[in-house]
């Protein structure tokens, strides 16, 4: 403080000394106070909107992982980075191992805007800089940076920049930046931090998005392998009985031509059967000529067997032992019996087959089918692929059971099939 021109006086004496020293602490005081309280609103604004910044984060982090479809989860993130820090263009590119761009997605850009670029990004430049250095890039005026390569023909023109990484466990996920900070001339390093964090979020909503799409197709490949067992194990064999009776046909064609129709008759209903037990697998039901009832439909195998092979089988059901079994442990067992006796029918050229089936002292169901035919090398790749062993060991192993196969050349072959019977050891 400083004063100049006493009035009425030749000049400024000690008590004004005095006087302005005082003046002097208070203003100093006053000045002061103020300074904290200007601060102190600075302070506050600052805090207000970090809140805010932070309540917009929790939203669009609560938004994003409640999405599994990956384009829109992409799409979400973008959308939420450029309203959390108030950019007037955000987008995000997923790169490939080389670098370019096999994603890109956008927010803040017009149809029409984005009609007129001819090409999307290549990956090059500042984008390109964050996929190799991996870590963020602010900018006040990107053109300025070395690493910019510029913009193509009909792009919007961009100024301020701030270019995030997305990250998981080393694995470059992405690049999430933001251009035209709107109400100031760059992004702040709170803008950074903002981002950077949703950038982790991202980064788990992108692999959950991922492993879903994953699942999906797990699925559809489960579903082709169900249906390729289902078709091998019951309706191939189907149609192979019905070709065996064909044969019989043939053969007492012009001696008894009655018994013929009868067999005849036989295999169009068989065909039938066999008609429905496709339609029934694909919408995963039992077989026709299952029908829920195991101890009916192993009978009928075994006759069906019987007349076309023309082998005897021993069937050995202890009372109660195939009681109250689980639908999938029934359905193995049918279609593991089926698939045995197919086979032998095919290959074994045996004399005798035995099927057997006993409860375990420790809860569970066994099934034995043995044959005294020419046996075969189990190890052998075309054996256990072309007789459907696969299958049956596949099924065992859903059920938590197993499949045993013993087979000596010129003895026979054993198939021992043990499976829980409890729904919850399943």
């Amino acid at each position: 403080i400083y004063l100049t021109n006493k009035l009425d006086e030749s000049e400024f004496n000690e008590l004004d000394e005095r006087i302005l020293k005082v003046l002097s602490a208070h203003a100093a005081i006053a000045i002061e106070n103020a300074q904290l309280l200007q601060e102190s609103k600075r302070q506050q604004e600052q805090l207000e909107n970090r809140n805010k910044q932070l309540a917009a984060l929790d939203q669009a982090t609560m938004a994003i992982s409640g999405e599994l479809t990956l384009e829109k989860v992409l799409q979400q993130i973008v959308n939420a980075a450029r309203e959390l820090v108030q950019a007037e263009y955000a987008a995000l590119g997923v790169p490939n191992a080389e670098g370019y761009m096999d994603a890109f997605v956008h927010s803040g850009m017009s149809p029409e805007t984005v009609e007129a670029i001819p090409h999307l990004p290549k990956g090059e430049g500042l984008l390109g800089a964050i996929v190799q250095e991996r870590k963020p890039i602010r900018l006040p005026h990107l053109q300025d940076d070395p690493r910019s390569v510029g913009f193509p023909e009909g792009h919007p023109p961009m100024e301020s920049f701030l270019g995030v990484p997305v990250l998981a466990g080393g694995e470059m996920l992405g690049n999430l930046y933001l251009t035209n900070k709107m109400g100031a001339a760059e992004f702040s390093l709170a803008d950074q931090e903002m981002v950077e964090l949703l950038a982790a979020h991202a980064a788990i909503a992108i692999q959950n998005a991922r492993l879903y799409e994953q699942v999906g197709r797990l699925a559809i490949v489960e579903e082709r392998t169900r249906i390729g067992m289902d078709l091998h194990d019951g309706v191939i064999q189907s149609i192979y009985a019905v070709g065996l009776t064909l044969e019989s046909t043939r053969l007492v064609l012009q001696q008894n031509p009655e018994e013929a129709d009868t067999l005849l008759a036989h295999s169009i209903n068989a065909l039938n059967d066999t008609i429905r037990d496709i339609r029934n697998f694909i919408l995963d039901l039992r077989p026709h000529r299952f029908g829920g009832d195991l101890q009916k439909g192993l009978g009928r195998l075994v006759r069906e067997f019987q007349a076309n092979a023309i082998v005897p089988v021993t069937l050995t059901i202890p009372p109660d032992s195939i009681e109250n079994l689980p639908t999938p442990v029934t359905r193995s067992l049918f279609l593991t019996t089926q698939e045995a006796l197919a086979n032998i029918a095919r290959h074994a050229k045996a004399t005798q087959v035995e099927v057997t089936f006993r409860r375990t002292d420790d809860h569970k169901i066994q099934l034995t089918i043995q044959d005294n035919g020419e046996g075969f090398d189990v190890q052998s790749k075309t054996y256990s692929v072309g007789h459907g062993l696969s299958n049956m060991r596949a099924r065992a192993d859903d059920l938590n059971g197993t499949c045993k196969i013993h087979s000596v050349s010129g003895e026979g072959t054993t198939i021992t099939l043990t499976l829980p019977v409890r729904a919850s050891d399943i």
